[in-house]
């Protein structure tokens, strides 16, 4: 069977769009980091949907990866001309397949990171963006303070060093730039941390600064950082999808992507070099991203914590699984209008009734198949930056928090590793071993996975918060997670 490429496109069925632009006109405007699946089905879907009436031609994406295990996506890159598949799948079981061709290169900067220096040094680069998770950004995850003791980054501070990371190379890009009297290109974050933009800001300048201060003065003073939302949920792609694909429409394809068909981007509209039309693509430009970014922090993806760690417990695999259960679902509502909702602020032209109503819809959509495992991974994360927030906010308040407090608690019992029926649960996180160490001390000491102060700051110290956690973790320890949900139920 042929791999997808540029030549073998031109002969694939009816039934699957392909770009109607000539790709060999398309020049890179775009350095891109982290080029997974999310910003495949998102970014650079929003360009290719651009570049097919005939606009944003000078805009293509150039792909870089700087991890070891980046060396994958390089080959299947190369071996397909950086064409690959984007398959919608809807809740109806219909699907909506098109290639996208907005990627024409893709560098690994572990084997030439001269070559993406001198590509972002480029006068034709304009914009760097990054979809690097939030563990990219380098940060302490309970100070907010750049990590200089990072052996990374200790080695890309080094005079004359070759830079490994994202932050060596987009810096030593920018001195050639400052060196060469060309304007900055802007760097735009589209990770889902609250004030991605602002948090850029912070970590590059902080390494600018280290690096030579005189450039980091600079980097403040001219590079803008753009803050955005962003939203597509994206499962990982499986051998399924890739079979499916090669059964559908006749060819190979090593790493296709599936998504929902939702999708929303919110973006300030501040780029020091300009920009592609992206209104003409369905993005919001706005003066002020922050309203809508708490918006989707706080109802989906903390909605999603609240309903990985029960669900799994419960033996249950899948999100659409966990959403079409009626208790589940009534528990992340609850949720969403009691607790989160209050934290929030006004969200010019959204309506949250609606808004949240189609979130218990997005997660049931079984076609989708996202995996509760994608949803648990990375916890000390996502947790802190998601949930926390709105614990805080209503303890300052006085509003309620026995929900939140559980959904921490169903966290702390997913990290004893063993689900309700003895299962083994592979625990991913940065802090696996800490956590659950206190995780398997935790039916005799029942505070000891929150007194982890670098995750849960000084919440421990919060008796109210600590009640209601203690409470929600000796339940789901006594009776599950079914049982521990009806009990929320009921104190409402």
């Amino acid at each position: 069977m042929p791999t997808l490429n540029s030549t073998t496109v031109t002969a694939v069925p009816a039934s699957l769009a392909t770009p109607r632009y000539d790709r060999s006109a398309l020049t890179a405007g775009i350095v891109h980091f982290g080029v997974g699946g999310f910003h495949r089905a998102h970014q650079a879907m929003y360009l290719d949907r651009l570049m097919n009436t005939g606009r944003a031609l000078d805009w293509a994406i150039c792909g870089v990866g700087v991890l070891p295990s980046d060396a994958r996506m390089k080959q299947v890159m190369d071996n397909q001309d950086c064409l690959y598949t984007l398959v919608v799948k809807n809740p109806d079981g219909t699907r909506e397949g098109r290639v996208i061709g907005s990627i024409v290169e893709y560098l690994f900067a572990p084997d030439d990171p001269e070559a993406v220096i001198e590509k972002m040094a480029s006068a034709e680069i304009r914009i760097v963006s990054l979809t690097v998770t939030e563990g990219g950004y380098n940060f302490h995850h309970v100070t907010g303070d750049f990590k200089a003791d990072n052996p990374d980054m200790l080695h890309d501070l080094q005079p004359g060093a070759a830079p490994r990371t994202t932050f060596g190379l987009v810096t030593e890009a920018l001195a050639r730039r400052r060196q060469r009297g060309l304007a900055p290109f802007t760097v735009m974050s589209c990770d889902n941390i609250q004030g991605n933009g602002d948090v850029a800001r912070t970590m590059f300048t902080a390494f600018a600064n280290l690096k030579d201060p005189e450039l980091g003065a600079w980097v403040a003073a001219n590079v803008p950082f753009p803050n955005s939302m962003v939203d597509r949920i994206t499962p990982v792609t499986t051998d399924a999808d890739r079979a499916a694909i090669a059964g559908e429409f006749g060819f190979d394809d090593g790493w296709p992507v599936v998504c929902e068909p939702f999708e929303q981007w919110v973006l300030e509209d501040h780029f020091s070099l300009g920009r592609p039309p992206f209104e003409d693509a369905r993005v919001q430009l706005v003066k002020d991203v922050e309203p809508y970014e708490l918006m989707k922090l706080r109802l989906l993806n903390a909605s999603h914590q609240g309903m990985c760690y029960f669900g799994y417990l419960a033996g249950y695999r899948y999100a659409h699984e966990v959403a079409q259960d009626a208790l589940f679902a009534q528990f992340l509502l609850d949720y969403m209008d009691n607790e989160a909702t209050p934290t929030l602020q006004p969200v010019p032209g959204i309506d949250l009734e609606s808004y949240k109503r189609t979130l218990i819809e997005r997660f049931s959509n079984e076609y989708v198949q996202d995996t509760l495992a994608r949803l648990c991974a990375e916890s000390s994360d996502r947790i802190p930056k998601w949930l926390l927030p709105v614990i805080r906010i209503n303890l300052d308040q006085g509003g309620p928090i026995h929900r939140s407090a559980a959904i921490v608690a169903s966290w702390a019992r997913y990290d004893e590793g063993t689900d309700e029926q003895g299962s083994p649960i592979d625990v991913v996180d940065r802090l696996k071993e800490p956590l659950m160490e206190a995780a398997a001390r935790q039916r005799e000491e029942p505070l000891a996975f929150i007194a982890n102060r670098e995750v849960f700051g000084d919440l421990m110290d919060n008796e109210r918060f600590v009640a209601a956690y203690a409470l929600a973790l000796k339940d789901l320890h006594a009776r599950g997670a079914r049982a521990a949900l009806e009990s929320l139920r009921s104190r409402s």
